[in-house]
């Protein structure tokens, strides 16, 4: 395991972080991309290469800027000698209410969350499947369970659950395409729909009665990663929320 190679996008923070440190724990060496959170993503590498060294390295990317993803790519096989995984975390989130939404969001929330894990599969497939490697994307449960007035992220993530399903087939049986489907995680950045008596009330639907964490996705992560069999998959990580909606 010491020796597996893992791409996460939007690495720097929040799940990413989390994520980043639970796969480097078990044995990974992992590419942390980022887009501006430049001093987040120096600190977290400093971490990490201080408990093993030049076992991860950073690379700056827009994932909006589709022409230049193969960079990423490159970058992990020059830093390590090879790919093994993608995990695309990075992803934008903003509601988008009728009548108020614009060309731009739209652009933002598809380009974020499905163009740019698209374009990314592709320009990754080649190096994967030399090593037999594994796709995980993070979907999300309200992909077909619509939160109200976040239209377009919704669309952005079925999009994303067709698009692991699809690749699943295309890039098998060298290449192993799966997803993870969040309910209630780190709540969000910014967001004012998600007031504390939202909070509460969301927290109130889990039958497992607490939010989700970083590590719990983690977990799940790591074991689509591992798993020979499973291609093709959409694992709900969300408390059992998902069953209650």
């Amino acid at each position: 395991m010491q020796h597996k190679v893992v791409l996460i996008t939007g690495g720097a923070k929040r799940v990413g972080a989390g994520l980043a440190r639970y796969l480097h724990a078990r044995g990974w060496k992992v590419l942390l991309h980022y887009r501006s959170s430049a001093l987040a993503a120096e600190q977290l590498a400093d971490e990490l290469n201080a408990i093993r060294p030049a076992s991860v390295a950073l690379a700056q990317l827009d994932l909006l800027d589709t022409a230049r993803l193969p960079e990423l790519v490159t970058a992990a096989v020059a830093a390590f000698g090879r790919l093994d995984a993608v995990v695309n975390n990075a992803s934008s989130f903003f509601p988008t209410p009728m009548g108020a939404f614009s060309e731009l969001a739209w652009l933002d929330l598809l380009g974020s969350n499905l163009k740019a894990p698209l374009f990314l599969a592709q320009a990754a497939a080649a190096e994967l499947k030399k090593t037999g490697g594994a796709i995980v994307s993070i979907a999300d449960i309200h992909a077909d369970r619509p939160y109200k007035n976040h239209t377009i992220y919704t669309i952005a993530k079925a999009g994303l659950v067709a698009m692991t399903k699809s690749l699943a087939r295309d890039l098998a049986p060298e290449v192993r395409v799966n997803a993870v489907a969040p309910g209630a995680n780190i709540w969000p950045e910014g967001e004012s729909v998600f007031d504390e008596a939202e909070r509460e009330r969301i927290i109130d639907t889990i039958p497992l009665a607490r939010n989700g964490s970083p590590e719990d996705l983690a977990q799940a992560i790591h074991f689509l990663l591992e798993a020979p069999y499973l291609t093709g998959v959409i694992l709900p990580v969300d408390g059992g929320r998902s069953v209650v909606l």
